[in-house]
């Protein structure tokens, strides 16, 4: 069943002692001001790994990095050609716009598809996803970076000269650094409107896959446990906290402002809790209350304790 309407959110993901989302350096990403933030590729990824783990014999997850046989990353035609079975330069334009619709996260985060080489420049598409996240942005009252230094196990085969002059092997050696924030509480906000495929369905044509009932579903899932579900070394510490999900009614043109404008995280714990006060959020919501169909909080009640939330709003444990 087609989805139609739109929805306004918030996602907030825990990290404690851990670097959910690095910059080229190793370092957790910073303003200028000094405040951590994490870009809204780093919970894209966790919501396309989820969907890739969980739904695999049932969904398509086109942009994610594929390998050859040389553990060589694919291109994005050979990328195509792995998934769809189909040379890119023997495809029509809008036959491509329809096997590309037919990935989840393509309908959710659109892509640009810019194959290169001859005769396939004229198949270039441009996908407005339906969904869109913006950077999370640290709402705890501290930023706290910290490095650690990491040895390795193995001998190192570089000589060296001693201090008598002959030639020795180093034993052990410092590999470098790892840096990791001790606590912080990223909030996304996000949106999703199924109008943003309007256009590239039209291109596809008749049987092109539109956004649908039970995608939400699935990016509901994917969102309220996606980080959580992804584990590594540096994001290990790194949590879904919870998932603010407020769907207008069909045809509303009400348009939210940032959640990160109306929700606040308190300076001090409760009960060892952060404590995330809801009351601008409430004050919206009663606002527009004739434009919103339903609201929903998911939450670690483990960690988090909700205050002044929406009397409309259905609470659910994560």
């Amino acid at each position: 069943m087609t989805y139609n309407k739109r929805i306004f959110g918030a996602a907030i993901v825990k990290a404690i002692n851990s670097n959910y989302n690095a910059d080229f350096s190793g370092q957790p990403r910073t303003l200028p001001d000094g405040t951590v933030y994490a870009t809204d590729k780093a919970f894209k990824y966790a919501v396309k790994n989820y969907l890739k783990d969980v739904y695999l014999e049932k969904e398509n997850v086109f942009v994610f990095k594929k390998l050859d046989k040389e553990f060589a990353p694919l291109t994005l035609e050979k990328a195509y050609e792995s998934m769809f079975n189909k040379a890119v330069k023997d495809e029509k334009k809008d036959t491509i716009a329809k096997n590309l619709l037919s990935a989840i996260d393509i309908r959710f985060f659109g892509m640009t598809f810019a194959p290169k080489g001859t005769g396939i420049k004229d198949k270039n598409i441009s996908i407005h996803g339906s969904v869109q996240i913006n950077h999370g942005i640290n709402i705890w009252s501290e930023n706290n970076i910290y490095s650690e230094q990491i040895l390795s196990p193995y001998g190192n085969p570089t000589k060296k000269k001693g201090e008598d002059g002959e030639e020795q092997s180093k034993q052990a050696t410092t590999l470098g650094r790892q840096s990791k924030l001790q606590e912080g509480h990223y909030l996304h906000h996000f949106s999703v409107n199924p109008q943003n495929l309007h256009e590239v369905v039209k291109l596809a044509g008749e049987g092109a896959q539109n956004l649908t009932t039970a995608d939400i579903t699935k990016l509901k899932e994917a969102m309220s446990c996606g980080v959580t579900w992804y584990d590594s070394a540096s994001k290990a510490g790194s949590e879904n906290e919870a998932l603010i999900w407020i769907e207008l009614k069909e045809g509303s043109k009400l348009v939210l402002p940032n959640l990160t404008q109306l929700v606040e995280m308190k300076e001090e714990k409760s009960d060892g809790k952060v404590v995330l006060d809801c009351d601008m959020l409430k004050t919206k919501i009663e606002e527009f209350n004739n434009e919103i169909d339903s609201v929903e909080i998911l939450w670690n009640q483990a960690s988090l304790k909700l205050e002044n939330e929406p009397e409309m709003a259905k609470i659910i444990d994560l």
